[in-house]
């Protein structure tokens, strides 16, 4: 069967076969509440009252752009990029680790780009050396949320002394093109989330309200998409109120994004004498349920890395970390402390493809 879809004219294994607006929005998961912050000058920190002390601030890019990041904790550092959904959930870590999060150019309060050529997954790997560097890290280990779970893995690939372990949550798959039997997909993606309510952000865009009125129309996009991020959903509340107080989260400006960045991605050829380079150990947690990156990419990605295991979380979804944080956060924490958590497992057989 055919796992994902079409972004913007892309296809791709990140978004859902189906509607335009859902393969749009989906394209990358849109998750949890919004948490404050305030724009500061480059490389100056923010002051923000948080009982963990929270450094807020912004790095700039060889390119010019900012970064916004936030830091937390004392102790070996974890780096994790998407911070406009990763912070607020792993920053409980700080109590034993250096937590340093950012959002990516063109995503959360970092600055937008105008630059269209300057949105491919090799700047983000650029990007993730230059937040290294800034804090004079020597070596770190990575957490990589869906096409970022992919990204780290490049970044190992060009920077293997720096890495020190890496977690994939829901990782995208190697290829852009993959293709997994239905056992290893969510298996509902027709019906998930509501047709019903994908009809009516349909019905907005082709008159145009998403134009007009942005920020509204993210709103109700996320109030439909959501469901597509859990697996029961009974736990869609555990989401937030998602990401549309910010410019750079709404749809019609992901539209643009999205076009480019996944563009990057389609082009990869990630040659097996290159996997072969990340021989630090890699956690990958993936849900069975994951409709956004098929759960088959998840056992690929345990079965192609030299030193990689699988945990499986059964029913789960792409916001694994959201709705089952009672597996995942010991799970990472056995792991980033130099073992293995019981219920990750070796994946030796060959994967079969469809």
């Amino acid at each position: 069967m055919r796992v994902g879809g079409r972004c913007n004219g892309h296809r791709h294994s990140i978004a859902p076969a189906r509607r335009p607006a859902a393969r749009r929005a989906w394209c990358v998961a849109r998750l949890v509440a919004l948490t404050s912050a305030h724009h500061a000058g480059v490389g100056s920190p923010v002051v923000q009252p948080h009982h963990l002390g929270i450094e807020a601030g912004y790095i700039r890019t060889s390119d010019g752009v900012r970064l916004y990041y936030e830091r937390v904790g004392h102790g070996p550092v974890v780096i994790a990029p998407f911070r406009l959904y990763l912070f607020d959930r792993f920053k409980q870590l700080a109590d034993s680790y250096t937590v340093i999060s950012y959002d990516m150019r063109d995503r959360g309060l970092s600055d937008p780009v105008s630059d269209t050529t300057r949105l491919t997954i090799q700047d983000d790997v650029r990007d993730l050396e230059t937040v290294r560097a800034h804090f004079q890290v020597a070596k770190f280990s990575a957490i990589g949320w869906s096409y970022l779970g992919l990204m780290v893995v490049l970044y190992a690939i060009d920077h293997p002394d720096r890495v020190e372990r890496i977690v994939q949550l829901g990782p995208v798959p190697p290829r852009f093109d993959a293709r997994y039997p239905r056992e290893l997909t969510a298996g509902d993606e027709d019906s998930v989330p509501d047709p019903a309510g994908v009809a009516r952000l349909e019905q907005l865009r082709r008159h145009g309200y998403d134009h007009r009125h942005p920020q509204a129309y993210c709103v109700q996009e996320w109030t439909v998409l959501r469901f597509q991020l859990v697996g029961n959903p009974a736990n869609v509340d555990r989401l937030g109120a998602g990401p549309c107080a910010i410019r750079n989260e709404w749809p019609v400006n992901l539209e643009r994004h999205f076009k480019h960045s996944i563009a990057s991605v389609a082009r990869l050829r990630i040659s097996s004498a290159q996997l072969a380079k990340v021989t630090v150990p890699v956690l990958t947690i993936h849900g069975t349920k994951d409709r956004n990156a098929p759960y088959g990419s998840g056992r690929e990605w345990a079965t192609v890395l030299p030193e990689a295991r699988l945990l499986t979380i059964h029913g789960a979804a792409h916001a694994e970390f959201v709705e089952h944080p009672e597996i995942v956060f010991p799970a990472v924490r056995a792991f980033l402390a130099g073992g293995w958590p019981v219920q990750a497992e070796r994946i030796t057989r060959a994967l079969q493809r469809d």
